[in-house]
């Protein structure tokens, strides 16, 4: 069953490749950021190819589960890992570090087996695997305060939580006697297990994975880490990493804990209105725009909730849709950030006065990704939030749609100031045009295609939703 793991063993080869030959490379290394976004494109060509499951099985004594669901998962972090790799070659330092791809594949190679684990031991071991890569690209720059702050609070915190739910995975075990999701989950079906050890059980595993998708109260490490680690490390920290947790929360949840004898849904809706709450709050005096989208990815995490709390099919086919307009739209807001924090020298808002006239179509781009964050059509994350909002009322959760519905209205006032500075405000004492922006072949390339695709989901969204749907109908198969 190779094919099970094609993907993580070709993108272990692509690593090997660029271990390898990358030395050789001094002074040309932007060579080594082609040569990782070819390569991964190469990656989701195969495993399209030959790679794609036919009907949902256990692989390797039940450790991985090969189906849609961890299939689509798959494509997604490669997709986001390969525009990444094209982002990090617009960086003056990320690009002249061999290293930082490998890190860069090595994340993703743990993501692709996080959406795949149908077993404790497989999980916790590719949850670490995403980790500690992301803790290094986060501190990356050791001369730089602000980075090793980030990847020193990134890593502390992250290895707090994650002992705190291994502890609880432990347990689980301890007291089941199993660490495959599918045995725990019939032995919790047919109670065989106290449901009140398993709400402390749930609790400890629901602090490391709210850490991971940042998820109030365990929110308030993002927006230091979202500022002071490299803009393009954050673009794929906000976007593929809180995917990877996503993916495992619903595998972990519907598998190993079953919403008819563990009500764990009532809980996610607190942590979902919560977190959106909190969020958008938080956001609206920011003014340093990565804060501002660390606030925003934590509104988001509980706008995803609600497909999750729903538990049904369309509950999960929506939360895997939002996953994907949400890479593609907040890794494309964090490449307009880079491609301008290099040339404006500041994340500031008011660093952005005039950019419409300096750069219009970058200006348009950033429009884009910006009322798709908020909810606006047609861009795909209105499309998002209506089918999210949908499982939402099917599930009996009205309140909690409420609650969404009113966080998207203060969610909008943010997004759309920020779009003020950029195309009412003018640039104190000069010239627009005199200031013109100019982007690289690579991040030009990345950001058109992350556009375009924003505008697809939110036009011509039925095969993206058929494909969710599909993924979403894998995890109620035995």
């Amino acid at each position: 069953m190779l094919l099970a793991i094609l993907p993580e063993l070709l993108l272990l080869v692509l690593a090997l490749l660029l271990f390898i030959v990358e030395p050789f490379w001094k002074g040309e290394r932007p060579r080594s950021g082609w040569v990782t976004f070819y390569g991964l494109l190469l990656i989701m060509i195969v495993s399209l190819i030959f790679g794609t499951p036919r009907a949902s099985q256990e692989a390797f004594g039940g450790m991985i589960r090969f189906d849609w669901f961890a299939f689509l998962f798959k494509m997604l972090f490669l997709f986001g890992a390969a525009l990444t790799a094209l982002f990090f070659m617009d960086h003056p330092l990320l690009s002249k570090r061999g290293e930082a791809y490998l890190l860069l594949l090595a994340a993703t190679l743990g993501m692709c087996l996080m959406a795949s684990a149908s077993d404790l031991v497989m999980l916790y071991l590719a949850i670490e695997t995403t980790s500690i890569p992301l803790y290094v690209l986060a501190g990356f720059f050791l001369n730089e305060q602000d980075s090793t702050e980030a990847g020193f609070k990134y890593l502390f915190f992250g290895a707090l939580t994650s002992a705190v739910m291994l502890y609880g995975l432990s347990l689980l075990f301890g007291l089941a006697g199993t660490t495959a999701l599918a045995a725990l989950g019939e032995k919790f079906a047919s109670g065989q297990l106290s449901l009140q050890v398993a709400w402390g059980i749930l609790a400890l595993v629901t602090v490391g994975l709210a850490f991971k998708v940042s998820v109030a109260p365990f929110h308030f490490w993002a927006p230091d880490v979202y500022q002071g680690a490299p803009t393009a490390v954050t673009g794929f920290l906000s976007t593929a990493s809180k995917a990877a947790g996503f993916a495992v929360l619903l595998r972990l949840f519907l598998m190993a804990f079953p919403s008819a004898q563990i009500p764990w849904p009532l809980l996610l809706a607190i942590l979902a209105a919560l977190t959106m709450t909190i969020g958008n709050l938080l956001a609206l005096p920011q003014t340093n725009l990565k804060r501002l989208l660390a606030y925003s990815s934590i509104a988001h995490a509980g706008y995803i909730l609600i497909g999750v709390v729903a538990a049904t099919e369309l509950g999960m086919t929506s939360v895997i849709f939002y996953l994907i307009v949400y890479l593609l739209t907040n890794l494309a807001a964090f490449g307009i950030l880079m491609a301008l924090g290099k040339v404006l020298g500041s994340d500031e808002v008011t660093a952005y006065n005039g950019l419409s006239r300096r750069s219009p179509w970058l200006a348009l781009a950033m429009l884009v990704a910006f009322l798709s964050l908020a909810g606006m059509p047609p861009f795909g994350g209105f499309v998002a939030k209506v089918f999210v909002f949908a499982a939402g009322v099917e599930a009996g959760y009205i309140w909690l749609v409420f609650v969404g519905v009113l966080n998207s209205i203060v969610g909008l006032y943010y997004y759309l100031n920020v779009m003020k500075y950029v195309y009412l405000y003018r640039m104190p004492g000069e010239e627009e045009k005199k200031h013109p922006i100019q982007l690289s072949q690579a991040t030009a390339w990345g950001l058109g295609v992350l556009i375009l695709g924003v505008i697809l989901l939110g036009t011509v969204f039925a095969p993206w939703f058929a494909f969710s749907s599909q993924a979403a109908q894998a995890m109620f198969l035995p």
